[in-house]
């Protein structure tokens, strides 16, 4: 005998025919409503079709720890741990919750060949979402578009109510800006930073012509007091 024919006998030695039933109930009363499903230990190492009257069975699963689950398109089944064992010859079933660690193994265990019921139906239908003017105006980019808007609308009548100095003003800033903008268009920097820097000039200039102004009439008014005298 070969060593490759006495690591098959140990193998088969351990490995169980794995056996259950998917139970029938109001969820999913046939194999018609249920429709092509598999029973799969480790997301498909090892496999099983059920059958019409709902049973299944997984051959040759070598001693080890597994987690069984059904794979049905329109419902959904518990998720199970199945442990083989060498020294039992029956398997050990326990529940199993997807995302949980497999150790430290859950206290309870369940009867054996499995029982599987539906617990719950797919839903894959997305109802169709109706159009509504309120949801729409709470959109945040809704709201900047009717604020940019209202500016715009007002914005005449506010010029129109607005001081004459304040007016003024206002319309050098925008210069100022547009001329910064074109500067920046062009690649001209330099200007357009000049032009922005450039705020109140003529203030000071004529600050310094009326302080220029101011000793030459006082001059003249002392001569006018020197020729009296």
């Amino acid at each position: 005998m070969y060593p490759s024919d006495v690591s098959s006998l140990c193998l088969s030695a351990v490995a169980v025919d794995l056996k259950g039933r998917i139970e029938w109930n109001e969820l999913c009363p046939s194999i018609d409503q249920l429709g092509h499903a598999k029973v799969v230990l480790d997301s498909g190492r090892l496999h099983g079709s059920v059958t019409q009257s709902g049973g299944f069975v997984i051959p040759d699963v070598p001693e080890g720890t597994y987690i069984l689950s059904v794979l049905a398109h329109d419902y959904h089944f518990d998720h199970l741990r199945i442990d083989v064992l060498e020294s039992e010859s029956l398997p050990e079933v326990r529940p199993y919750i997807p995302g949980t660690p497999l150790s430290p193994a859950a206290p309870v265990t369940l009867p054996y060949p499995i029982v599987l019921p539906a617990r719950q139906r797919n839903d894959y239908f997305v109802p169709r979402q109706s159009f509504d003017v309120l949801s729409m105006f709470q959109s945040p980019m809704m709201l900047m578009m009717l604020g940019m808007a209202v500016m715009v609308l007002a914005m005449p009548y506010l010029m129109k109510n607005m001081d004459p100095n304040m007016l003024q003003d206002f319309n050098k800033r925008q210069a100022r800006i547009s001329s910064l903008q074109s500067s920046l268009q062009s690649g001209d920097i330099s200007s357009g930073l000049s032009a922005l820097m450039d705020t109140g000039d003529e203030k000071p200039a004529a600050a310094s012509s009326s302080k220029q102004t101011t000793p030459v009439s006082n001059l003249k008014h002392r001569a006018g007091k020197n020729k009296r005298r």
